[in-house]
């Protein structure tokens, strides 16, 4: 087990500012109050930032920070559970739609910054891109034909 102090300050620096992000996005997006989302930003950035220093300190678990994430906030918010009530309350005052403008933003940062490596795969990723995008795409509107058709809407 090994802990980085300087990656993981710089994880911490990373989320709050990705966490004021969402914030100003949520309020300007949203029209949902700064300090009423505080609470849950500042939980979201302490779960994430667990899960960051999780993955870091134990690398020959190959389990992703997202999905360490994903696990705390479960376990977090089972019914059973005494943190459960004030989880949820707290964590409903943030729009999780917003949160992905910044995060979609910071992807496509990191993977521009990547782009020599992207050109060395060849031009079948491009293939496969637009393959996986039409998919997606029809798959969605398959899947969103059908509910709608169940509900009687269509």
């Amino acid at each position: 087990m090994s802990l980085n102090l300087d990656r993981s300050l710089d994880y911490l620096k990373m989320l709050i500012i990705v966490g004021i992000l969402i914030l100003v996005g949520q309020r300007f997006g949203y029209g949902i109050s700064i300090f009423s989302a505080l609470p849950g930003m500042i939980i979201v950035i302490l779960i994430s930032f667990l899960a960051l220093t999780i993955k870091d300190s134990f690398p020959n678990l190959h389990f992703p920070a997202f999905a360490w994430a994903s696990l705390t906030a479960l376990i977090l918010s089972m019914p059973f559970m005494p943190t459960a009530e004030l989880f949820l309350k707290y964590t409903n005052e943030v729009n999780f739609l917003g949160t992905t403008t910044p995060i979609l933003a910071y992807a496509g940062i990191s993977v521009g910054n990547k782009i020599e490596e992207l050109r060395k795969l060849s031009w079948k990723v491009f293939i496969v891109a637009v393959a996986v995008f039409i998919g997606t795409y029809f798959g969605s509107a398959i899947v969103a034909h059908l509910v709608l058709k169940m509900q009687g809407i269509i």
